[in-house]
């Protein structure tokens, strides 16, 4: 029985599962956060050693005996000088020439549309769209988090602690944000949030993202600056779904499948409704798909895809039912 292992590194937690060709999960396993700026190469390296051993001894399937993984890791392909290092880092204990790595958008993708034809977008800790069409692929957003990654978890938060900083000096009209950023960082005076975010034991991407919770809360009690940032959110994801059209060459009239993933569309809404709305406004075609199956099940389907061995219908098939329960 062929085996598959899929792994879908993200900016908070990093997912691992191990599938066989009939679409029978055997293990899964789960580690933190495998962005390499936030944690660096040696603990990227050691996070990935660990998971893929615990994953694979989950599953009683031994390295040498794995027919094929896909891993895809946040930041993979931004730096061309670095696709070595990446590509080098799950062997050991995988071997060389059974595996490859990539962007973990590819793991959105795969996992929304069954590694079908279409665009997913994902908007998690940071936010970026990938598709296919018909061999072709295309990715837009997702530059980073300093001046990109548009509607993520980590955008939101900071761009709603801008819109603290200009509630606090005046330059905006104070609303419930303002009072709920100073109870949660416990100000006195307002610009002890500098030292919070900038001081000793800086906030560093993860933990700015954590703050997108307070952010829904000040927009569902009806503050009007974030309640704004939100509308703003969804016509900026949608953009980026519009991009990836537009370089995947799509003839003019076709349908394109178009599904998400990423714990921001939680907020149904605040934030997927809208989305969706400004999709349905296009004049570019779009059908709106929910998700098929979790990023890192997409990863192993897209293992078994690289193989030349793709997973049937039916494997595909079962492998949903297997997951429905917990998505």
């Amino acid at each position: 029985m062929k085996t598959y292992l899929g792994v879908d590194g993200g900016g908070s937690k990093t997912a691992f599962m191990l599938i066989d060709e009939s679409g029978r999960v055997l293990a899964s396993h789960t580690e933190a956060t495998a962005y390499y700026l936030e944690i660096g190469w040696d603990e990227l390296r050691n996070m990935l050693a660990r998971g893929l051993h615990a994953t694979l001894d989950g599953g009683s399937v031994p390295a040498a005996s794995l027919d094929f993984a896909f891993l895809g890791l946040p930041a993979y392909g931004e730096d061309s000088r670095l696709l070595a290092r990446f590509d080098a880092l799950p062997a050991p204990p995988l071997t060389s020439g059974r595996y490859r790595c990539g962007n973990d958008a590819a793991c959105g993708w795969a996992g929304a549309l069954a590694c079908e034809d279409g665009i997913s977008l994902v908007a998690g800790t940071g936010s970026i769209g990938y598709g296919e069409y018909q061999g072709r692929t295309a990715r837009a957003g997702g530059w980073g988090e300093l001046f990109s990654d548009e509607g993520s978890a980590y955008w939101m938060a900071r761009e709603a602690l801008s819109i603290f900083s200009r509630m606090s000096d005046g330059r905006m009209a104070r609303g419930l944000w303002y009072d709920l950023v100073r109870q949660h960082f416990g100000l006195q005076p307002d610009l002890d949030l500098c030292a919070a975010i900038y001081g000793d034991g800086a906030a560093g991407r993860s933990q700015i993202a954590t703050l997108a919770p307070l952010v829904s809360r000040a927009a569902h009690a009806g503050d009007v600056q974030i309640m704004t940032l939100f509308f703003r959110a969804a016509d900026e994801l949608a953009k980026i779904v519009q991009a990836v059209y537009d370089r995947l060459d799509i003839p003019v009239g076709t349908h394109v499948n178009v599904s998400h993933s990423g714990g921001m569309f939680s907020e149904r809404e605040l934030l997927l409704e809208p989305f969706l709305a400004n999709l349905s406004r296009d004049p570019r075609r779009y059908r709106a798909v929910s998700p098929r199956l979790p990023p890192v099940a997409g990863a192993a389907l897209y293992a078994a895809k690289l193989s030349g061995a793709p997973l049937s219908a039916q494997a595909i098939g079962r492998l949903e039912s297997d997951l429905a329960p917990d998505r």
